[in-house]
């Protein structure tokens, strides 16, 4: 007979993996007040005719499952404004709840027990519990010197001898803001066309590879390029990602995902956004004078910093981060803290908004730690 603590003590038990796993959590609460310079997201937030098109948004909109006619190629239209001869169909184009819902989808469709997972460090930290999720084995190569460098060589001669299932790169890489080529990017697909290398875009418009000029994807079949409207277009809010690659790839992926997982907010965003290029393009580029001009102050004032090529920098405060950290929020401005990060333990990554934002940023600062 079963007794009265047994009975209410147990229960079932998630997959050995699951149990042993640590899980992606991002401190995402009570951040809506403050100068957001934490999580690399638009600091102004989307264009008008974003808010005009969501408040037009009608009743059965809402209360009818989601469609999706004509997104895909509103996607080809807008990466055609910048992007010079390439070449897409609809079916080389997939969206997604996000980019990290296209990720786990990824590792969900290719990603078997023991299967070997090669990427760098650090990097984007979601990649590792979607190894882990699926008893991936990892391999993380570590960026080199005090550059960030990538670590082409060491990767190179992995996937060479080894053909792992997945390689994934973070372009311009989160969080050091490491750039790789696009000629060695092809270079490693050929090496092993087992493997598939999944190329993480989402700070593309920050120093674009200009990757997706080169791909044709009937050729490299093993190539996916992920791209996002959340760190530029300003819908981190309403969750939306796509993927472009093989269309066999990505039948194979969309097998793993719900059939309406993208919202109907999410859609009429998108739309709004891909129609008004001419929005986004001014923000990037007020980023990337505001990233010229931060540099510029911290190379003055010989603080020991990284600046790459994302909508973010690394700086090394001389008090412990966490401290500079607290007292950034107690002003009004968070930032991430990297302790216990390889390579980057002791930094703080900071986004980067308009210039304006950026001095006042620097304001603070100074009180604080130099």
């Amino acid at each position: 007979m079963v007794t009265e603590n047994k009975k209410f003590n147990t229960h079932p038990h998630a997959r050995k993996e699951i149990e042993e796993m640590n899980g992606y959590r991002a401190p995402l609460e009570g951040r809506r007040s403050l100068l957001r310079l934490d999580f690399n997201e638009n600091t102004i937030g989307p264009s008008p005719n974003v808010l005009e098109a969501l408040r037009s948004i009608s009743n059965n909109e809402i209360s009818i499952y989601p469609e999706y006619s004509g997104l895909k190629e509103a996607i080809i239209r807008n990466l055609g404004i910048k992007t010079k001869n390439i070449s897409l169909r609809p079916s080389n184009i997939d969206t997604f709840n996000g980019v990290d819902a296209a990720i786990n989808a990824i590792f969900h469709a290719f990603g078997n027990k023991n299967d070997e997972i090669i990427t760098t460090t650090p990097t984007f930290g979601y990649y590792s519990p979607c190894a882990d999720m699926r008893g991936m084995k990892k391999i993380e190569v570590p960026y080199e010197g005090e550059n960030f460098d990538f670590p082409y060589k060491v990767i190179k001669d992995y996937i060479k001898t080894k053909f792992p299932k997945i390689l994934i790169i973070c372009n311009p890489n989160n969080p050091t803001g490491t750039t790789l080529c696009k000629d060695k990017i092809i270079a490693l697909a050929n090496y092993s066309p087992q493997t598939l290398i999944i190329i993480d875009e989402l700070y593309d418009a920050f120093t674009p590879s200009h990757l997706l000029e080169e791909i044709n994807f009937a050729k490299f079949t093993n190539i996916i390029l992920l791209r996002s409207l959340s760190k530029t277009a300003g819908l981190a809010g309403l969750r939306i990602g796509y993927a472009i690659g093989n269309e066999d790839i990505l039948l194979k992926i969309k097998k793993v995902t719900g059939p309406y997982d993208v919202n109907s907010f999410a859609v009429t965003a998108a739309f709004a956004a891909l129609n008004d290029q001419a929005y986004t393009d001014s923000y990037v580029k007020e980023v990337l004078e505001a990233r010229e001009w931060i540099k510029t102050q911290l190379k003055q004032s010989q603080i020991k910093h990284h600046v790459g090529g994302g909508n973010y920098f690394l700086l090394w405060p001389k008090d412990l981060s966490s401290i500079v950290a607290k007292k950034l929020k107690e002003n009004g401005i968070l930032v991430r803290d990297m302790k216990g990060k390889k390579l980057i333990d002791g930094a703080l990554r900071v986004s980067i908004g308009t210039k304006s934002q950026m001095k006042f940023f620097w304001e603070i600062y100074k009180t604080i730690d130099i």
